[in-house]
């Protein structure tokens, strides 16, 4: 019983872990085709410009 407990917290942890990584990972406001940058969406906290087509967060280094 207690084995089964420990297996069933596990996977539970292990899955929020991963569903952690996966949402941090995942931006759909920045993948969007653009020609200069001026067709990137303007952000306060990110510094997002056209590159190779596709607007891209780069940092502000």
């Amino acid at each position: 019983m207690a084995e089964t407990l420990k297996f069933v917290y596990v996977i539970l942890f292990i899955s929020l872990f991963l569903m952690i990584i996966v949402s941090d990972s995942f931006n759909p406001l920045i993948r969007q085709y653009c020609v200069t940058d001026k067709d990137c969406p303007k952000f306060k906290k990110y510094n997002i410009r056209c590159r190779k087509g596709f607007c891209v967060q780069v940092n502000g280094g």
